[in-house]
């Protein structure tokens, strides 16, 4: 398998980057297997194993700090047409004329350490920058990335350097797939599962359950008075006091101001006093306005302002569960649609059960 290994990795991790339009993705996968191939057929202490080892972890480095949209702008095509040159200036160190510069390569530096080495020991400082500043699966994947790309380099045979490079490409697979779950199953503003995933978890119900579709109360007008930004603030608070609710509750974000949170095992009457519960907290947790010129990142020193705006926040909440075995989750769902909106039309900050 050993000869497949690599062909399967990177064709396949190919696809899916051109299928995603991740442009980053392609091109990591492209210099991990153009770096695969050189090892493969290099002589391991020769100069073209060395230049390996100085462009390769160089630029999964630069790979990791370009974002999609800066790979998609000038500077990042000129970088991808300096990432795609390499492998050329790579084939010319075997020229006689070069011979110095490969030696230069294979020489050890400071404290008895190669280029090669060196340029790993700065590819993973910044890699871990990066993956500190941007916290996300895939800066974390080029991380270990790096690390499976070290041991290639440095096990100074073929077939072990193909097994680690492909498995490093294979990192970057996962991670894309990973990612691409986590956009569709995760709601990006509020970090609760989405509708996607709460579709799921209604399949794997039993016949005991209940469901609480929640609305933000005037959040329309809440927008219009204050922006959508403070609109975003309050989804966020909303969710995470919805994140903590209590009966092993699991929230969602539904759509919109809409949540929806998930009793298994629990019938409607039950899950009624936790919802109240919730619909009480959220009334006593008032929401604070945060200025417009409120910078990104807290300050060493905060600055003395004036006094805040300080706004209470009501939600109104219908809840429903399956009125016989056969009841299919989307028709309690349905139900508790209509209990919200009675709650609503019945002035809003309360909860109605469906029956």
């Amino acid at each position: 398998m050993l000869p497949v290994y690599p062909w399967a990795v990177f064709g396949a991790g190919a696809l899916l980057g051109w299928r995603f339009h991740r442009v980053q993705l392609v091109a990591a996968l492209g210099v991990l297997f153009t770096a695969e191939r050189a090892l493969a057929t290099a002589a391991p202490d020769g100069g073209v194993t060395a230049a390996v080892g100085v462009l390769l972890p160089l630029d999964l480095a630069a790979l990791a700090w370009l974002s999609e949209r800066a790979l998609r702008g000038a500077p990042g095509k000129w970088a991808l047409a300096l990432v795609a040159a390499e492998p050329l200036a790579v084939a010319l160190l075997g020229r006689p004329e070069l011979e110095p510069l490969a030696r230069a390569l294979t020489t050890s530096l400071v404290g008895g350490l190669t280029p090669a080495v060196l340029a790993f020991v700065l590819a993973l400082a910044l890699a871990s920058a990066r993956l500190a500043l941007v916290p996300a699966v895939i800066q974390s994947a080029f991380l270990w990335a790096l690390v499976a790309a070290f041991l290639g380099v440095v096990a100074h045979a073929p077939g072990a350097a193909s097994v680690y490079l492909a498995t490093g490409g294979l990192v970057l697979v996962v991670a894309l797939v990973e990612a691409s779950h986590r956009m569709a199953y995760v709601d990006e503003l509020t970090g609760l599962p989405g509708r996607r995933a709460l579709n799921d978890a209604l399949l794997s119900l039993g016949e005991r359950y209940a469901i609480a579709m929640v609305d933000i109360d005037h959040f329309k007008r809440f927008n219009d008075e204050h922006g959508h930004d403070a609109g975003d603030q309050l989804l966020r608070m909303i969710g995470a006091e919805l994140g903590e609710a209590e009966g092993g509750g699991r929230a969602f974000r539904y759509g919109g101001e809409e949540f929806a949170v998930l009793y298994p095992g629990r019938a409607a009457a039950e899950a009624l006093p936790h919802c109240e519960a919730l619909r009480r907290r959220i009334e006593a947790t008032a929401f604070t306005l945060r200025g417009r010129d409120r910078p990104a990142r807290k300050p060493a020193q905060p600055r003395a302002g004036g006094p805040r705006a300080r706004l209470s926040v009501t939600v109104s909440i219908g809840v429903a569960g399956p009125e016989t075995p056969d009841t299919e989750p989307d028709e309690v769902v349905r139900a508790a649609d209509r209990a919200l909106y009675r709650a609503k039309r019945a002035g809003r900050n309360r909860v109605y059960s469906a029956t």
